[in-house]
């Protein structure tokens, strides 16, 4: 019995069983975590959540956010810079 995960960041085990999905953790594409992220806001808008289940889902939100960051952060690391009129120096990584 395997495991999958679905679009909103489960892990569902083959047995019916499923844990929550530790984004972090994740191989979540950068759309993939907003999408998750978007439906976990929209959830936490809810007012009939007990407060248990808004802890829990605030955690799972903000792990998605933090997985959106690092996937910009990568992004952003990759970004040559290159000023076109010094066409002699070679594009260089961007520097933080």
């Amino acid at each position: 019995m395997g495991k999958t995960t679905n679009r909103q960041g489960r892990t569902e085990q083959g047995d019916g069983s499923d844990k929550t999905h530790s984004p972090l953790d994740s191989d979540l594409s950068y759309s993939e975590a907003q999408t998750a992220l978007e439906l976990a806001l929209a959830q936490l808008q809810a007012n009939d959540l007990p407060v248990e289940t808004m802890a829990e889902l605030y955690q799972r939100a903000r792990g998605y956010a933090d997985r959106c960051e690092q996937l910009l952060n990568q992004v952003e690391q990759s970004i040559n810079l290159w000023d076109p009129e010094q066409s002699e120096t070679a594009p260089r990584p961007l520097e933080s």
